[in-house]
């Protein structure tokens, strides 16, 4: 993973082989300080993240939260000096002890690395609207990757970091979400900025977005059907088998039953 200058003051830390586990997050430099987007999932990842920060010679004052599952806030506790900006769900989210053996079993590549003692830090700021956070960026809630999620943008330079609300080659697994609300939402984000960096994959724009948006709008037309899930840009995704819990996810909503799914519980050893 490295730091990749996007425009003047403007990071992002790319996952070299993005999957469960190996995430992106973002650096933006303002004159007083730096914000941080997402703060990756393991420690050797976030060790290395903060290790480039201080390399710069910057400071990270702010830290946004674009989700609460722990791909994205697993180094939290890592950004001491750092207040954290997330929405109410994710603030809830991290209210509550962490479930490192949940994480070994949905992470394998990294479950080395979750210590029985893992800790996250709680959300200093709850985020409920628009808001100017600092005079390059403005975060923006949004919904759809869970029930409450958040992207931050850099307006000046046309730049998202859409964290958990994008995902480019890399299938995402919708269990807390809504694919149906996701997809509808991503119309929005493409209004934000042109250019989105996702929060698993490479670095894209309206096209890795309409695919994206394609393929949620699939899995609500599968109709609980992972095998109904037309051909499709995806083919060549990693993690096809995330099918199952995002086929089941949109099918339960559209029976009102908010429910995680089954097939999900299973992945995670609750059922």
């Amino acid at each position: 993973m490295s730091l990749v200058t996007l425009d003047s003051g403007i990071l992002a830390w790319l996952a070299e082989d993005p999957g469960d586990g190996r995430s992106n997050a973002g650096l933006v430099v303002d004159a007083d300080a730096a914000t941080a987007i997402d703060t990756l999932c393991v420690p050797s990842q976030t060790a290395a993240f903060v290790a480039a920060i201080e390399e710069l010679g910057l400071r990270v004052r702010r830290t946004v939260l674009t989700a609460s599952t722990i791909e994205f806030v697993g180094g939290t506790a890592m950004f001491t000096m750092s207040g954290m900006y997330g929405r109410r769900q994710t603030s809830v989210h991290l209210d509550q002890p962490p479930t490192p053996d949940i994480y070994r079993r949905l992470l394998p590549d990294v479950a080395g690395e979750f210590d029985d003692e893992l800790t996250t830090k709680p959300v200093s700021h709850i985020v409920d609207e628009r808001v100017q956070l600092t005079p390059a960026v403005s975060l923006h809630p949004c919904a759809g990757a869970q029930e409450e999620n958040l992207v931050a943008v850099v307006d000046a330079a046309g730049i998202c970091f859409a964290g958990a609300m994008a995902s480019f080659g890399v299938t995402p697994r919708c269990y807390q979400g809504d694919p149906a609300r996701w997809a509808d939402e991503l119309d929005r984000i493409l209004e934000l900025a042109p250019i989105i960096v996702p929060g698993h994959g490479g670095i894209g724009g309206e096209e890795e977005v309409r695919e994206l948006q394609g393929y949620l709008r699939a899995c609500v037309a599968a109709d609980g059907d992972p095998g109904a899930i037309p051909a499709g840009p995806w083919d060549g995704w990693r993690q096809r088998e995330h099918d199952e819990v995002n086929v089941e996810r949109a099918a339960m909503l559209a029976r009102g039953d908010t429910s995680i799914p089954p097939s999900m519980l299973r992945a995670a050893g609750l059922a």
